[in-house]
């Protein structure tokens, strides 16, 4: 049996993560067809499969369980040796890997993510965004962006600067005809765009003002899971939209929406990088959180 190779391995665990071949190819950069080929060829080399196919999904087999079992955590500690060897140097180079919230990402690309490959021409940055919470050193992140409150306790955070506050918003002939909500219970007689999680429940608003915390589970036609979707069926006139006020701040400001409720927004922790502190870091990570750092003594200023 002919040895397999780091990039088999690594494949076959970019699958397991990811649940699927086309994501784990995108993930490792290279064609489906050229991913399958090579677990292929692993499999063959083994003599037992690793995965049940079937067009709609893929499962790990029992072999492939026990692969995962044995020879993953073997992986990533092999990883983490390249990379402490890699900490040594003095020039960043290579991939830096960063899961994000798909706010916190549009929120992180312009200001660290851009100027920091400005600054490092022999860096890549790799960013996954996704709703859900991932475990980044499983799933083989170097970073991961959330809100403060979400960050794991086991990890190191750096703050990003500025709190956060969310923003209730309509356009202008949306209120022309309906008016506007003068305290949160108001929102139950108006048509509001609902939002679902990525464990599939409806957001509810939140609201506070002078210690009262209020919670309304809006009711509407449209229901939508991407931030960016809100800002457009609100600006279509389709119902009220509760957002991050950092997507609606440039339309406010052009009169395309309007803000209502701002007294029960108080601002609330804003975002953080996050890294497991027990790994050594690669010079690229190093050069990035200390950017980062720098952006967030700017933001408090």
């Amino acid at each position: 049996m002919e040895q397999a190779n780091l990039k088999e391995l690594e494949a076959v665990i970019a699958i397991a993560r990811r649940g699927t071949f086309r994501a784990a190819a995108i993930d490792l950069g290279m064609s489906s067809t050229a991913l399958s080929h090579t677990i292929g060829r692993l499999e063959a080399s083994l003599g037992v499969r690793l995965f049940n196919r079937t067009t709609r999904s893929v499962s790990l087999t029992d072999a492939g369980r026990l692969f995962m079992q044995q020879v993953a955590p073997s992986l990533q500690d092999l990883h983490a040796a390249l990379e402490t060897v890699r900490s040594q140097r003095e020039t960043p180079s290579g991939t830096i890997r960063i899961n994000a919230a798909p706010f916190a990402a549009r929120a992180i690309i312009s200001p660290l993510v851009l100027e920091f490959l400005r600054r490092h021409p022999d860096m890549n940055v790799d960013i996954v965004t996704e709703g859900k919470m991932v475990d980044i050193v499983r799933d083989g992140f170097d970073l991961g962006v959330r809100v403060a409150g979400l960050v794991p306790t086991d990890m190191i955070a750096v703050s990003l600067g500025r709190p956060q506050r969310h923003a209730v918003v309509g356009s202008p002939e949306y209120f022309e005809q309906h008016g506007k909500p003068l305290v949160p219970p108001d929102l139950l007689h108006h048509r509001c765009i609902r939002v679902r999680l990525p464990d599939g429940s409806l957001f509810r608003w939140r609201f506070e003002k002078d210690g009262e915390a209020v919670q309304i589970d809006v009711q509407g036609q449209a229901t939508l899971d991407e931030a960016s979707l809100v800002k457009i069926a609100v600006l279509e006139s389709t119902g009220l939209g509760y957002t991050m006020e950092q997507e609606v701040l440039n339309d406010i400001e052009a009169g395309r929406l309007v803000r209502v409720l701002e007294d029960w927004t108080p601002p609330y922790p804003g975002l953080c990088l996050y890294y497991p502190g027990r790994r050594n870091l690669s010079a690229g990570v190093r050069a990035f959180l200390e950017l980062a750092r720098d952006h967030s003594r700017r933001q408090v200023k």
